[in-house]
């Protein structure tokens, strides 16, 4: 497992990264906090993604109602301090803790959530902190003047921003330059085969400032894993059938057409859809990490099929010519 820094935030993180969003919720969705992933087997992830070298582990405070970074601290605890000092932490704010209450990225709702987020993971500081999304109604430089605060003050080693297009990620930037404060050094987008937008938009912006990328979403909810088929019921508590909102637009024959290409050109190599678009994301110059949420620590199996699997740049350009 290679690790790569994370713009030029003088962090390194793993170029796989263990996402535990599900864990003890859906996401940020208030709706299913207290269900997802459950305890022992967010543990046995933690434990099953440790082993395979994922060395940074990506959450938020809303993840499950804070009880993923809860259950990140505890599993923390456990393992002593040289794992506890071995893992990289990236959170995020912006989204409700409950349903009906505040969220955003306000100077004082900011200083609050990162204290209430060091308390849940056990730590005096996170070596990476997010905007989980673009506030409309905070201005830029004043969520940029909070974090700055932060990173001056120690609890924060760098700040980036997630969910953000261009447009949002290039005045972020250029307004921290022009005052001289902490700027976002990565971008933390959904990206994969089937959501290759941000390849024209957001990389060229990474580009003239020297960003990193991480992409999320690497399996399209599930789409590139080959677990919808042409014409089947969605399979129960899958993305499909809990926020399938995103995803609706892959419910196409030419997306069919292309995943069943797809799952020829895997089997043709001996390794699940899974694994060959995580090899094909890795393959990626402009992204520095990707990162995976499994639900199962056995859903992992694909990052070892993608770490032990090389594609040729013509191979690469193949595959992404099979998407629509």
């Amino acid at each position: 497992m290679q690790e790569r820094e994370l713009g030029r935030s003088g962090v390194s993180i793993s170029q796989i990264v263990l996402g535990c969003g599900n864990f003890g919720g859906v996401g940020s969705s208030p709706a299913f906090f207290g269900q997802g992933i459950l305890r022992d087997e967010a543990f046995r992830i933690m434990d099953t993604g440790w082993e395979l070298g994922l060395s940074t582990f990506d959450t938020a405070d809303a993840y499950g109602g804070g009880r993923s970074e809860t259950w990140i601290g505890e599993w923390l605890a456990s393992k002593g301090s040289a794992v506890r000092d071995a893992v990289t932490i990236e959170t995020k704010t912006f989204n409700p803790m409950e349903a009906g209450h505040d969220q955003g990225l306000s100077r004082a709702r900011i200083r609050r959530q990162i204290d209430t987020s060091l308390q849940r993971l056990g730590v005096e500081r996170v070596a990476l902190y997010m905007a989980h999304a673009p506030d409309e109604n905070t201005p830029h430089e004043e969520t940029l003047r909070a974090f700055d605060e932060l990173v001056r003050s120690g609890k924060v080693g760098a700040v980036g921003a997630s969910n953000f297009n261009a447009e949002q990620l290039a005045e972020a930037v250029e307004i921290s330059e022009l005052e001289a404060l902490t700027r976002y050094e990565w971008v933390q987008n959904s990206f994969s085969l089937l959501d290759q937008g941000d390849a024209e938009s957001v990389f060229p912006v990474c580009h003239e400032h020297g960003l990193g990328y991480e992409a999320f979403g690497p399996l399209a909810g599930g789409w590139l894993s080959g677990k919808y088929r042409r014409g089947a019921v969605y399979p129960e508590g899958s993305r499909m059938t809990q926020r399938p909102d995103s995803y609706l637009r892959y419910a196409k024959d030419r997306v069919f057409t292309a995943l069943e290409s797809f799952e020829d050109e895997a089997r043709a190599r001996d390794v699940s859809m899974a694994g060959l678009a995580l090899a094909w994301l890795l393959g990626v110059p402009e992204v520095t990490a990707v990162v995976v949420g499994p639900t199962r620590a056995e859903h992992l199996e694909p990052v070892r099929e993608a770490l032990a699997l090389e594609l040729t740049s013509a191979e690469r350009e193949h595959l992404q010519g099979l998407f629509p």
